[in-house]
């Protein structure tokens, strides 16, 4: 069993390679991910299964890691002065999101265009981020709110210490 989650790790890793834009150093990608040419990683990047729809930029900086089932979401149908109803049907509109260094999402996370997800950030499972998240906030919900923030001093302590995973 664990040869067969290596190879399907190579194999789902090797895909990403060739889709993703750019990227620091090559990411590890555990379970299927769908990614776009508009994707560019920082260094050690550990996925376990995102999804990536829309044509704007997502930005992920240094040591990110991801729950499963993982849904970024930046491209929507103009609905304002649109050509049809309930939707524009030639003009999408797109907006960037920027997850920062050190960043940890958990499971079934859904993520909105125009957010940023601060340093250090960590999402709780199930959440829906559509607003920005402070750096070293831990947030969860529907709409996601920071409830908790890391402890800062020793936040930085490992930082300084080089302790990633």
């Amino acid at each position: 069993m664990r040869i067969v989650k290596q190879f399907l790790s190579f194999l789902f890793t090797q895909f990403a390679l060739l889709i993703i834009g750019s990227y620091k150093s090559k990411p590890k990608v555990n379970f299927y991910s769908r990614f776009t040419k508009n994707t560019f990683l920082g260094y050690n990047c550990h996925f376990n299964g995102m999804i990536i729809r829309g044509n704007a930029k997502v930005r992920i900086g240094n040591n990110f890691h991801s729950g499963k089932d993982i849904l970024i979401i930046n491209s929507y149908h103009k609905y304002d002065g649109a050509n049809a109803i309930p939707y524009d049907t030639k003009e999408m509109i797109n907006k960037d999101i920027i997850i920062e260094d050190n960043v940890w999402i958990g499971d079934r996370v859904i993520i909105l265009g125009g957010v940023t997800i601060g340093e250090g950030a960590i999402i709780q499972a199930g959440s829906v981020v559509v607003k920005d998240i402070e750096k070293f906030g831990i947030a969860g919900g529907n709409p996601a709110k920071v409830f908790k923030y890391r402890n800062i001093t020793q936040y930085n302590d490992s930082k300084r210490s080089g302790g990633f995973c």
